[in-house]
């Protein structure tokens, strides 16, 4: 949309405030300014407005706008008077209007800080959320033009506008007029407002997404005429499906007699459907999808699922058709799976919708899959189709568009029938968000990622989102803050994902380990030290062990307080005659179930190994003792080589059998125990690639009686590592870190923000400008940080002026920037004591570094004797802020031992990013020294991260080195770079990427 030439060419048209947004009902509309160009839309609007609500809005009757109205409220500077529509297939639905005024109620500009405003919605449209989402869109642009108050006059039978105010979040006061209600909205955003809003967004996202996914009516467009081909195998895979809609077939080349096609009615456009269609599949060449596109939004379908390539994954020309087509959709108000999509699957009983191209469909189950990839989803669903595990939802997006992830987050949060959230991503549109949501979901339920082209440099093809500078070491523990499990390949989000549906999480992290095998106890027991467990000594039961024996073995192990986790290893039976007897699992998985469901609630996973010519190896042996063949022939392992699941089964009405053998005398109960995490409300097993059909038992055994199996022990260690840490998180989470309340004491937030005014001036550099030694020391004082100053050395009497007037010992520094922090180097010196040292010192640097020009050489008083450290933040443009930590020198920076953190920190945050690099040992008294103050380097932690998230022109700081000592830090050398701030599209009003 383009301004008219009688707009005054000093107020341009302001393109950045058009946004799309999604309503309540998970419908999309756009949200622009009004133009001159708008008074026929303007007036065809205001017909279809009852005449109670044109009431309402001018308090009076007011049948039809006059000329001079239309004029006005088409006319705007975009400063002094804003209108903004809302928009759907280019009509208005809705608008508001801001006029500022003075404090008589006159009309007014700058500095004139309150305006009045006033909305309308059509009726068809109301309940829809309209005039919530214009209220954020309007006050954030007043906020832009230096309004802080919005006024406004309502009738009290307006509920409806009134509870739109009441409701935002806002603080306001309200009080009784002239037979109106007066509300006055201070427009600056608080704690209740954002949680409004971000409440309303997940409500209308996940909205938007169960749409898609649950739909009372589907269309395929591009079914062909003969067997074969996409559209035909996407209606035959709804059809297998059982889909409990209404389906579709379309092709604009069927005849036009043709009735049916696979037993569906066939049509030859979406407009000749009697009735509504929900959601339309579209398996079209790309040249074709924006005819079939305005056919879908003319009546009134709610979503797509775009099939079809050749759009950014082509190039420029594509990257471009991608951007016109979610233009297109959205003008409609849909929301689109794809471009380039391998399709949706929702297993819910009432639903049963298979929209892809998966030849075999997963089982229902409790896991929620999405992947970026069709090529991963393919793998991902026949490696869950083998291993018997099943799925709530599959969701292939393809380029992702539109729907990314993130919406995904939003409607798994609220699931019921998802109990894990499985994530293969290669490319994160928006950060911020991810992490946001990423968090929040991770509170109630597992989310487990594996992020792809991690190391390539750049985006994918297909993707077109802000990339990150920051490396992929830096993302993963920005995902581990937030509770997001991060793997590295899909392998091991399956595994993770298996164990975390099918087991409750564990609460702490002991293991005990039990099994037929020596050495698979053995290896096991490794795996677990590696990933930071707790093992208990393994338990033998011995080749001749009987199903019986691991049941009792599992029974006393889940009993044992000791222990939060039990991990079962199993081989092949192997008979007196040499001949390994496999048998098919199913009284092996009988009496583990039966263990597992009559014992507390503790995670139970079994590595299960069949290694060839194991037979004719034991034949060769020399048995020792002779032992009884069992009655009841054992199945340590089930036949097949890949990793599995031991489903369900009733456990037998015998007795208790024999006693439990002794456990070992090293495995006695540890402290440390505590209550496990809760699982969701558990549904019944399905079957098992391994196992059989079954009932849960009651008890607290696992949350749907199913226990996963692994073929090495190395998988299902760190899939139950996953788990301990995941669980661990959620313990933390539940009473979230906070920033302690001293600090507000010695910060000089006001301060601070006048002086970087200040030096970014009236008309700042966008690429903004490092701050001088002394300007960056007087900014970081205004937040209590205090940097020990230096003092310049362009030569030897220089240096000696300078150390008498900051007294000895001193020490002598070069700060070329080739030299800076590289002590390595030579280019520092120490504890000199007085003038003679410090001339000679001198000589010495000069004489082998090169002249005092090259060198920038600078004198500054000595610090107690600590631990040299790195405090940094800098601010990303995907990831947001980041605040690092890591000790000070090149074996640090050489392994990359940094911890990192998102801003703003917490008292938490800070305690962890401390002690989670692997030399953090040396902080707290390594090899007899003595621990250093960790509690004020916690403080100064807190303190960059306030500046950082109070002041967004700081887009990096650097502290090196930060000196800890015993008592206190002495801060030695500090660097800040200012730029005017970056767009934060996660603090303005709701609104739809546009990649």
């Amino acid at each position: 949309m383009q301004p008219s030439p009688e707009q005054s060419p000093q107020h341009a048209y302001p393109d950045h405030w058009e946004a799309d947004v999604v309503l309540r009902d998970g419908g999309t509309a756009r949200i622009r300014p009004i133009t001159t160009d708008d008074a026929e839309r303007l007036v065809s609007f205001y017909e279809q407005v009852s005449d109670e609500s044109k009431y309402y809005r001018f308090f009076a009757p007011y049948p039809r706008l006059s000329d001079r109205d239309v004029y006005r409220f088409t006319h705007h500077d975009y400063v002094d008077r804003v209108g903004l529509a809302v928009t759907v297939g280019g009509e208005f639905i809705a608008t508001v209007r801001y006029d500022r005024i003075d404090g008589r109620g006159r009309p007014a500009s700058a500095p004139a800080d309150e305006a009045e405003v006033a909305f309308l919605v059509q009726d068809a449209h109301q309940g829809r959320g309209v005039a919530s989402a214009l209220l954020e869109h309007i006050a954030a642009v007043a906020r832009e033009r230096g309004i802080r108050r919005f006024a406004a006059e309502v009738l009290p039978a307006n509920n409806k506008m009134i509870k739109v105010f009441r409701d935002a979040g806002y603080t306001q006061q309200r009080s009784f007029e002239d037979g109106s209600v007066h509300l006055t909205l201070d427009l600056e955003p608080t704690a209740e407002s954002l949680a409004v809003q971000r409440g309303r967004e997940q409500r209308a996202e996940a909205r938007s997404v169960q749409r898609l996914l649950a739909p009372g009516s589907v269309a395929v467009i591009g079914v062909g005429r003969t067997p074969g081909g996409v559209g035909r195998a996407v209606l035959r895979n709804l059809l297998g499906a059982g889909f409990t809609g209404r389906t579709y077939a379309v092709n604009r080349a069927f005849p036009a007699d043709q009735g049916t096609i696979d037993g569906v009615p066939a049509h030859r456009s979406v407009g000749e459907i009697d009735e509504p269609v929900d959601l339309a599949v579209v398996a079209v060449p790309a040249d074709r999808v924006p005819e079939a596109v305005a056919d879908c939004g003319e009546q009134g379908v709610q979503g797509l699922v775009v099939l079809s390539a050749g759009y950014a994954e082509w190039g420029a020309e594509g990257r471009e058709r991608q951007r016109e087509l979610v233009r297109q959709a959205r003008s409609y108000g849909m929301r689109i799976i794809g471009p380039n999509a391998f399709g949706v699957i929702n297993n819910a009983e009432a639903v049963r919708l298979n929209a892809s191209l998966a030849p075999e469909p997963p089982a229902p189950g409790r896991i929620g899959l999405f992947t970026q990839s069709g090529a991963i989803g393919i793998a991902l669903l026949s490696g869950l189709y083998r291993r018997g595990a099943g799925l709530s939802t599959f969701i292939s997006a393809g380029n992702r568009a539109d729907i990314s992830g993130n919406d995904f987050l939003q409607y798994w949060y609220e699931d019921p029938d998802t109990d894990v959230a499985l994530l293969y991503l290669e490319s994160i549109g928006n950060p911020r968000k991810f992490t946001r949501l990423a968090r929040r979901t991770a509170a109630v339920k597992p989310v487990v990622v594996v992020k792809g082209a991690r190391h390539s440099g750049s985006t994918p093809p297909g993707h077109a989102v802000p990339v990150s500078r920051i490396p992929d070491a830096t993302v993963s523990a920005l995902m581990r803050q937030a509770g997001v499990i991060r793997v590295d390949t899909v392998t091991e989000m399956v595994d993770a994902g298996l164990l975390l549906a099918d087991q409750p999480l564990p609460a702490g992290p002991r293991v005990a380990i039990l099994g037929n095998s020596e050495s698979l106890g053995l290896l096991t027991y490794d795996a677990c030290l590696a990933e930071g467990l707790r093992p208990r000594p393994p338990r033998d039961l011995t080749t001749a062990a009987t199903p019986q024996d691991f049941r009792d073995a599992l029974t006393e192990a889940l009993a044992d307080e000791g222990c939060d986790s039990v991990v079962v290893t199993a081989i092949p039976w192997v008979g007196e005659d040499g001949e390994a007897e496999s048998g098919d699992g199913e009284v092996l998985a009988t009496a583990l179930h039966a263990a597992a469901a009559a014992g507390p609630a503790k995670p139970v996973a079994v590595v299960h190994v069949e290694i060839g010519g194991l037979a004719e190896a034991l034949a060769a042996a020399t048995s020792t003792v002779a032992l009884p063949r069992p009655s009841v022939r054992p199945v340590a392992a089930p036949s097949s080589t890949h990793a599995g699941t031991i489903a369900s089964a009733q456990a037998t009405a015998t007795g208790p059998g024999p006693g439990p053998a002794p456990a070992p005398a090293a495995s006695g109960s540890e402290p440390g125990s505590t209550s496990p995490v809760r699982p969701a409300a558990p549904r019944s097993a399905v079957n098992g690639a391994d196992g059989v059909d079954g009932e849960d038992s009651p008890g607290s055994g696992p949350r749907n009686g199913r226990i996963p199996a692994y073929p090495a022990a190395e998988r299902a260690v760190r899939a139950l590592a996953e788990a301990v840490r995941y669980a661990q998180w959620r313990r933390q989470a539940a009473v979230p870190g906070k920033v302690p309340e001293f600090l507000d004491d010695t910060i000089d937030e006001p301060g601070a923000a006048d002086l970087i005014h200040a030096l970014l001036g009236s008309d700042p550099d966008p690429r903004g400008r490092p701050l001088a030694p002394d300007e960056a020391r007087e900014l970081l004082g205004r937040y209590g940080i205090t940097v020990r100053p230096t003092l310049p050395a362009p030569d030897p009497e220089s240096a000696v002026a300078a150390a008498a007037r900051l007294g000895y010992p001193v020490a002598l520094k070069t700060t070329a920037p080739h030299l800076r922090h590289r002590a390595d180097l030579g280019g520092v010196r120490l504890d000199l004591a007085n003038e003679n040292a410090l001339r000679r010192a001198y000589g010495e640097l000069t004489d082998l570094l090169g002249k005092p020009a090259e060198l920038q050489p600078v004198v500054q008083a000595m610090a107690p004797r600590g631990v040299d450290t790195v405090v940094r933040a800098a601010i990303d443009p995907a990831a947001g802020a980041v605040l690092s930590f890591g000790l000070a020198g090149a074996p640090s920076e050489l392994l990359g031992d940094t911890a990192h953190r998102l801003v703003p920190a917490t008292d938490r945050d800070a305690a962890e990013l401390i002690r989670s690099i692997r030399a953090a040992p040396v902080l707290f008294g390594w090899r007899g020294a003595a621990p250093v103050d960790t509690a004020v380097l916690e403080e100064l932690l807190l303190r960059v991260s306030r500046l950082v998230d109070d002041h967004p022109e700081v887009v990096s700081i650097a502290l090196e080195p930060v000196v800890v000592a015993t008592q206190g830090l002495t801060v030695l050398g500090a660097s800040v770079r200012l730029s005017p701030p970056p767009a934060r599209t996660d603090l303005g009003p709701r609104r739809l990427p546009n990649y």
